[in-house]
């Protein structure tokens, strides 16, 4: 995906994202530091499998513990 940087203020970058254009706000931290308004960038997202399950599988820990604590108030 194709995304181009429109402008900056107040630390962030308003960048256009993808043939609809739309509107995303970005820490300019995130940004190479070379990019600039009018810059092209190239985004991509991937999913992290191993950070999500390792996420799904903390709240089934603490919901658990928390049904625990509530079983023991009946």
């Amino acid at each position: 995906m194709k995304a181009v940087v429109d402008r900056f203020e107040n630390g962030y970058a308003v960048v256009l994202l993808g043939d609809e254009e739309i509107e995303l706000t970005v820490a300019r931290e995130f940004l190479p530091q070379e990019a600039g308004e009018g810059s092209w960038l190239k985004v991509r997202f991937e999913l992290d499998r191993e950070e999500t399950e390792k996420q799904e599988a903390r709240v089934r820990e603490l919901l658990g513990k928390l049904q625990k604590k509530n079983s023991g108030l009946k």
